[in-house]
């Protein structure tokens, strides 16, 4: 089994910045994509950001310029620098992750990030 394990969400004011972290432990292969998604009261989950093992990004329009996916192979953990948060930033962030050699995705437990104005 794998376990994503995540932090770094809070309450933060208008402005101001969070990194959030997700670490995958367990029976791993390989995981070859990571992704941050968020879910706000009301909406649709979305993508915020998605990273491959090689690098290759994806930003949703709404945080592109704000924010910054990263990844540490080695550690199969993946990063999120989220800079000039709005109060539309204010939603529940999940981790994703994909190992493509088993055909499995696995999620976080989603971790509250609150911006106030």
């Amino acid at each position: 089994q794998v376990q994503l394990v995540e932090s770094g969400g809070g309450l933060v004011q208008a402005g101001g910045s969070l990194r959030l972290s997700c670490a995958a432990s367990g029976s791993i292969f390989s995981i070859d994509r990571m992704g941050w998604y968020r879910q706000a009261p009301g909406k649709q989950r979305e993508l915020v950001a998605a990273i491959t093992s090689g690098g290759s990004t994806n930003y949703a329009d709404s945080v592109k310029g704000r924010f910054t996916i990263s990844r540490d192979n080695a550690k199969n953990t993946v990063y999120l620098q989220m800079n000039s948060l709005k109060p539309e930033d204010t939603a529940v962030y999940y981790c994703k992750a994909s190992d493509y050699g088993v055909h499995l995705d696995y999620w976080g437990q989603g971790t509250q990030v609150t911006v106030s104005s």
